[in-house]
Formats: C-alpha cells, structure tokens, sequence
C-alpha cells in the first residue's frame, strides 16, 4: 500500500511517500481502508519530536511508528478476534494508528459510525479536535446554557468546533481570530468576533463565565482579566516555545489557580467511542459543521505538514485518500 513514513525527526523533509506492508488487524483491533485522514498539531509535533517530552511516548531516538497521521474516517475492511462491535463493511470515524496510508488499524473503542450526513473527508476533521473542544468545554470547562464563552483560535481546527459547541450548550459565544477569518467564525455561529489585530482581549469591559484558549501565545495573568470572578480558563492548546516541555505556561496557570477565584488548568484530550457519538449527534442535527480549510492528496502530506506548522490555517487540513 502506499503510505506517508518516516524514520527519523525533523522538518517535513523528512517524510516520504513509498510502498510499505499494509497492516492486519491483530486482536482486538479493526482494519480500515482509509477514505481520507485529517492533520493535526499533534502529528506536526510527532513528526518533529518537539517538545521533547513527546519522544517518551512516540520514540526516544526514533519515531515507533513508521506511518504518521492518527484522525481517520473508513470502511471496515476486516476484524480481529475479540471485536464485536464492528462488521466488515461499516463506515466509521475515529483515531486510528499510521493513517496517512491507504490502509490503517484502530481499537474499536476509539471508533464510533460515520455521520450520515457527512462525506468520508468531512468526517476525518473530527475525532481529534472535536473531542478536544467536546472535553474542554464540557468536563473542564463545564459549559451551561445562558453563560458567556470566549473561543481565543476560533478559526482554528479545535477553535471552529468550539465555537459551534459551545452554542449547542446555549452559550453566547465570543471568537478571537485575525481579520481575514472574522467572516468564517461569524458564520458558523459565534455572537460576536474580536479581530485581534485590532482589539485588545482583555480591556478590561468584557468578562467571561469561561474561557477556551487555543492559541497557546498569551499569559495566564493576561487572559484572567478577562475572566469573571468565578470564570474559568481552560487552555487547550500548546505554547509557540520550548522545545524541552512546553508546559511552562500550563505550570504558571496551576500554581496560580489555588491561590485566587479562578479556575485554571488544562487538560489532555482522551479518545474515546462515547466522545465520537456525541459528536455525532451533534453533527446530524445539524448544530456541527465541520470546517474544511484544505486538502491534500496522500503522496502531499509533507506540504500539509508544513502548512500546519505556520499555525495560520483555518479549519482543519484533509487528507484525500
């Protein structure tokens, strides 16, 4: 099959396009052919071995695995012992392992049914970020109808799903993004847009029950101005510096959190079946919309990947499989 592999970190120079073994399914595992993947910070951050904490998990010298991309939407093309949950031919979404290839492996529990109403490509933008924004909002930020939500990367992939699922929760919802995507985060939902290049965040006039900060470039003690007394500060995305932990914003917020009225913490997404149908439904009833920035074909990840790495994308980077 042909796949986007690598074997050792760095830049996007380092991925190439080959013919390599397709996998099987072991037990307790299920066999997709990929009908499109999605890229994400994560893979850029797999690819590069940066922070290096993320080597603990991915390879210390080396990456584990060969074959870069986790978000996947797919057909089940074989089962291993034990999987019950899925029959060969369902058409599913999720997070799988290596699937920037034709074909991919996944645990069921991390899979869920397509979306009816959406297309193979639309349904690989979704596990990732949508859980991310689900779990953000929902379990950590706790998110109630009638409360006030700022989305700080809300033309981003985990922005745009924010955006979308706070105002499925009933909140009024205030996007920050750059001037050029204020019509795109206008558009799918958001009560009012701050263009960021133009307005200070925390002038200190508005305040939020809650705020979901992707963006990973302010600090804590700026954005609290922007909180209620009672608000929370979710921070959902990484920081633009440090190669080492990259945590050192996180570790401020926490030791900081105790000691005033306000909450702040962040949080590491878990994929999980429950998630997806969730997503799901929000998805058919029409309160969620993917959104689509770019796509790419399989054997062009690399410019994918350097694209992601600009961190200036809107929406999410579909891989056409």
């Amino acid at each position: 099959m042909k796949a986007i592999v690598q074997d050792e970190y760095g830049s996007a120079d380092v991925l190439r396009f080959e013919d390599v073994e397709a996998p099987v399914a072991g037990k307790g595992e299920v066999l997709l052919r990929v009908g499109a993947a999605s890229a994400f910070i994560g893979d850029w951050h797999v690819m590069t071995g940066t922070p290096y904490a993320i080597r603990l998990v991915s390879g210390l010298r080396s990456p584990k695995q060969r074959v870069l991309g986790q978000d996947v939407a797919g057909t089940v093309e074989g089962v291993g012992d034990g999987v019950t949950a899925f029959r060969v031919g369902d058409e599913v979404f999720g997070v799988g392992v290596g699937t920037f290839a034709e074909y991919a492996t996944a645990r069921p529990d991390r899979l869920a049914p397509k979306p009816t109403n959406l297309s193979f490509e639309e349904a690989a933008t979704v596990p990732t970020t949508g859980m991310t924004a689900l779990q953000g909002l929902r379990k950590v930020g706790k998110v109630r109808s009638g409360q006030t939500v700022l989305v700080i990367g809300a033309a981003g992939g985990v922005g745009s799903f924010a955006v979308q699922i706070a105002k499925a929760f009933g909140a009024r919802v205030t996007g920050v993004s750059s001037t050029s995507k204020v019509d795109l985060v206008r558009s799918i939902g958001a009560d009012d847009v701050i263009d960021y290049t133009r307005e200070e965040i925390a002038d200190g006039t508005r305040r939020y029950d809650v705020i979901f900060d992707t963006a990973g470039n302010r600090e804590v003690s700026y954005l609290r101005g922007a909180l209620t007394p009672k608000g929370t500060l979710v921070l959902a995305g990484g920081e633009g510096a440090g190669r080492w932990l990259g945590m050192g914003r996180v570790l401020r917020a926490r030791a900081m959190s105790p000691f005033v009225g306000q909450k702040m913490t962040n949080f590491l997404e878990r994929p999980n079946a429950e998630d997806l149908l969730v997503l799901k439904d929000l998805i058919e009833a029409g309160k969620v919309t993917p959104v689509i920035g770019a796509r790419y074909p399989l054997s062009d990840v690399p410019i994918a990947m350097r694209e992601l790495g600009t961190g200036h994308g809107r929406g999410k980077v579909v891989i056409t499989v």
